[in-house]
C-alpha cells in the first residue's frame, strides 16, 4: 500500500507569495533556474516544496526544473 502524503498550498494575496510543500521538515531556500521560483531542500538537498514569488503575474506556464 502506497504512504499517503499531503501537500500544503498557502497563498498570501497581499504578498502574492505562492508556496507549496510537499513534506513538513527543516529546510532552506535557494535558487532555481528562474528568478521567480525558490526551491526549498532539506539538508540532504531534497527537495520538500518550493515558492513563487509574483505568482498572480504568470500569464503562461513556467518550466523549472527542481533539483
Amino acid at each position: 500500500m502506497a504512504k499517503k502524503s499531503t501537500v500544503r498550498v498557502w497563498y498570501d494575496k497581499e504578498a502574492d507569495f505562492l508556496e507549496v510543500i510537499f513534506e513538513k521538515k527543516p529546510g532552506y531556500f535557494r535558487e532555481t533556474s528562474h528568478d521567480q521560483v525558490m526551491e526549498k531542500v532539506d539538508r540532504n538537498g531534497h527537495v520538500i516544496g518550493f515558492h513563487i514569488l509574483r505568482a498572480s503575474r504568470i500569464r503562461k506556464p513556467l518550466e523549472v526544473h527542481l533539483a
